[in-house]
């Protein structure tokens, strides 16, 4: 029999916002819940399960997990690799790149049950609901967003006692911290995030240091793309991501706390872990220093820092950022090579890269030591005419 409910999609992860929206939604709009869970690389089996059987005491109709996490490196994690995109010299996006792609595939789902409303569980307070709104307005305008925790202003306290009255069990005490994983970092929020001096305590963080002793690691790109991981091909770049994220987390690195501007114009904070993602961009951008000229480097720096801009305002449908991504995929043609990394327990750096296209040849010289390319007179001559224009400006002005 076909159920005369409105049917509602809801952007579903198992915390405990969108845990509280999936009850609410069935129990007190009396609707039809078909929640979606948009994995970018955060979740394995054993937690899907989980989650999905958690679904069944929500009264949610239906489930579904949508594995996007290909999809997501292909559109955007090569790109930002290829960029050295860091906001703020600091967060590697992790969170804010993956919200587009979640929404998108959480609105082509509602379109293909032809839903009458989509809901998701974003704070009135921080980008997400910038993100998914944006997304959903653009790709499903005919479906009603709905957002509970939102509109009733909602703590979070308010939502645990919520779920708890009416019989639902779950780690409470974990869902203190607001946990957001993916395949390009884990951003992690809770009390000492909404302070500007407190840092977050250490067994917040899900992954923990268990190394103690320095390990050398080294990366090999092609073009740009990640390739091999201590000397060992991968099939796909993602394959490198989950090694690197492995050998680095158990270090802890990849910890920082990301201070920056919301779209909505208020100053935010946040606690992330990224091993891979930290240490992959360092290692490219070293690359990239010894393989591409001093042009393509300031350029590139103007548009990756543009790009990971619109990309974080919730603005990855905007046209220009595909113009953008050519560019990027354009200036990778030589970046290839392995870059040698030396591991210690919550730091790293680059010791050094080997390159078929290393433009620090010592075929025409050496820093500092020899000159092959040219001559001393060449030089003196060379400086004659480079401070021409300035001695004509001094000369003018008296200066």
């Amino acid at each position: 029999m076909t159920s005369t409910k409105k049917k509602v999609v809801l952007a579903y992860s198992g915390g405990l916002d969108t845990t509280y929206c999936a009850l609410y939604l069935s129990k007190e709009l009396n609707m039809d819940v078909y929640t979606v869970l948009g994995n970018t690389g955060g979740f394995s089996n054993e937690e899907l399960a989980e989650i999905e059987n958690r679904t069944k005491q929500l009264g949610v109709v239906q489930h579904a997990s949508l594995d996007i996490t290909e999809e997501y490196y292909d559109k955007c994690i090569k790109y930002m690799i290829m960029g050295n995109v860091l906001k703020n010299n600091t967060y590697p996006l992790s969170v804010s790149s993956e919200r587009a792609f979640q929404a998108m595939a959480i609105a082509q789902y509602a379109h293909s049950i032809d839903a009458d409303y989509i809901a998701h569980g974003s704070t009135g307070a921080g980008n997400d609901q910038i993100r998914f709104d944006l997304i959903f307005k653009i790709m499903a305008p005919n479906a009603e967003i709905i957002t509970p925790t939102r509109d009733m202003q909602l703590s979070r306290e308010t939502e645990i006692n919520y779920l708890k009255e009416n019989g639902i069990s779950a780690n409470f005490e974990k869902m203190k911290y607001s946990i957001n994983a993916g395949i390009w970092g884990t951003s992690i929020g809770g009390k000492e995030t909404l302070t500007s001096d407190q840092p977050l305590p250490e067994d917040a963080y899900p992954k923990q240091v268990v190394k103690t002793e320095s390990e050398k690691l080294t990366i090999g790109f092609e073009k740009g793309e990640l390739v091999s991981v201590n000397g060992e091909k991968v099939q796909h770049p993602l394959d490198a991501i989950k090694k690197i994220e492995a050998i680095g987390s158990q270090f802890g690195i990849g910890r920082d706390m990301h201070i920056g501007d919301t779209i909505i114009g208020t100053k935010g904070r946040v606690a992330f872990e990224a091993a891979a993602p930290l240490m992959i961009i360092k290692a490219h951008q070293t690359l990239e220093k010894h393989t591409l000229t001093k042009w393509q480097m300031h350029w590139k720096e103007q548009i990756a820092n543009f790009y990971g801009m619109l990309l974080h305002e919730a603005q990855y449908l905007e046209p220009v950022m595909r113009n953008m991504e050519t560019f990027l995929l354009d200036t990778q043609k030589k970046v290839t090579g392995t870059v040698i990394l030396n591991l210690n327990p919550k730091y790293f750096f680059v010791e050094g890269i080997t390159s078929p296209n290393d433009l620090m040849t010592d075929l025409f010289g050496q820093y500092g030591e020899s000159s092959k390319g040219w001559t001393a007179d060449d030089a003196k001559g060379f400086t004659n005419i480079l401070a021409n224009s300035l001695k004509i400006y001094y000369t003018v002005n008296k200066q």
